[in-house]
């Protein structure tokens, strides 16, 4: 369930106060979509793992998370630590994306793998995009 201050995140301006919410917020979705991953990609379905990640419609929390994390960056205790945690959690995010976007093609395409494959490397992306998260929250003293 999206927060009211979704459909802002694309706003000019957005307060450290509420990116901190919206964060908190998008490390829930995160950490639901982790332990439910195998049913929310049962069937291979790499279109439910991008709702949850943001990246197909805009009812996750972690829609935006980019914007957010920016925001942020200013409020941490360390910047340089806080940005490279940042660059390391965006990597994993779009890699993620890009295996549960996969997941949907391979059975059509000449690549190598399967949609539960494919998935199973975006879950490991999303283990790793939990830990960097988890690193950016100790910053923000959250």
């Amino acid at each position: 369930a999206a927060s009211p201050s979704t459909a802002n995140v694309f706003s000019d301006k957005i307060s450290v106060d509420d990116a901190k919410i919206r964060f908190q917020k998008a490390q829930k979705d995160l950490k639901y979509l982790l332990d439910n991953f195998e049913d929310i990609s049962k069937g291979g379905n790499g279109d439910a793992v991008r709702n949850y990640l943001g990246t197909q419609g805009v009812n996750s929390n972690l829609f935006g998370i980019q914007k957010i994390l920016n925001v942020l960056k200013e409020a941490s205790d360390d910047i340089v630590e806080y940005t490279e945690a940042m660059e390391e959690f965006n990597a994993y995010y779009y890699q993620a994306e890009g295996a549960a976007y996969q997941s949907l093609f391979v059975e059509h395409s000449s690549a190598k793998g399967s949609p539960e494959s494919f998935l199973a490397t975006a879950k490991q992306d999303i283990v790793q995009m939990q830990k960097y998260m988890d690193q950016l929250a100790v910053q923000l003293n959250l």
